[in-house]
């Protein structure tokens, strides 16, 4: 049950974070106001880098948000193309080849290649499919090419879904350059918000990235919590604390009506 409501979860925050995902960046209003969201679990470093990202659906969240995949779940596709113009199967069934977007850049400036992706699938967690996957083979700056040892009809299932976080890209230069400690320390992504700052276990704080290559995020702030007492983000949510609440029960959602109702009312 947790796990279909995580689910539901992710969707919402993509429908906030992506909205306009089938539209390249325009011109549009800058980004304002901050939106604070308590999760029910600890925010640790890990799911600031994709590479640790192996059959938990939590860290999707901060996916999500900070970074971006060549292929991901998105409302009404759960292989929605994103950082992959597009793909291709060979006759075979044994070859898949991604034609990257151009024009796309890392929060640093850095332009998304090739090699990005191939350091980003050499560095994931995620046993099966480093056993069913041959080589990774640069065709070009924009096209990379997946070989298998046999046909796998479950490859894109277990490439581009909540599965593993081996389709979600870092950059490979930066990542080489701190380390990875650093680079958990510090995440640079492809997402709709950059990385600010972090309190393991506690929060974390992120901005709009103004440069996001499709729609810019509405939102300029985005504030993360962990807050593992329902009670207490009940609290936060009645007494303006926070702008969304998750898994709280029937009981509580109708204390948080009666809450804004009389606030309202007062108001």
């Amino acid at each position: 049950m947790i796990a279909k409501r995580g689910v539901a979860l992710l969707i919402a925050l993509s429908l906030v974070l992506l909205s306009g995902v089938s539209e390249r960046a325009a011109s549009q209003t800058k980004p304002e106001g901050e939106m604070r969201w308590p999760l029910y679990v600890s925010l640790v470093p890990a799911w600031l880098d994709p590479a640790e990202v192996v059959g938990v659906l939590t860290p999707f969240w901060v996916l999500y948000a900070i970074h971006d995949a060549l292929v991901k779940p998105m409302p009404g596709n759960m292989l929605t193309p994103s950082l992959a113009e597009s793909w291709t199967v060979s006759p075979d069934q044994k070859t898949y080849e991604f034609k990257l977007c151009e024009g796309v850049k890392f929060h640093n400036g850095e332009p998304l290649t090739a090699e990005d992706v191939k350091f980003s699938f050499q560095r994931a967690k995620g046993k099966i499919l480093h056993e069913k996957v041959k080589d990774v083979v640069i065709v070009d700056p924009l096209r990379v090419r997946f070989v298998l040892h046999e046909p796998w009809p479950d490859f894109m299932m277990f490439y581009g879904t909540f599965t593993s976080g081996a389709a979600w890209v870092v950059p490979k230069k930066y990542v080489e350059q701190v380390g990875v400690d650093g680079f958990k320390k510090h995440p640079i992504g492809l997402g709709p918000y950059k990385f600010v700052s972090s309190t393991p276990g506690a929060d974390l704080v992120m901005e709009a990235y103004e440069g996001y290559w499709r729609k810019m995020p509405s939102v300029k702030r985005l504030v993360f919590k962990s807050v593992p007492e329902a009670t207490t983000r009940l609290a936060m949510l009645t007494r303006g604390g926070v702008d969304v609440a998750y898994l709280l029960d029937a009981a509580m959602a109708q204390d948080v009506g009666q809450a804004l109702a009389f606030r309202t009312r007062t108001g």
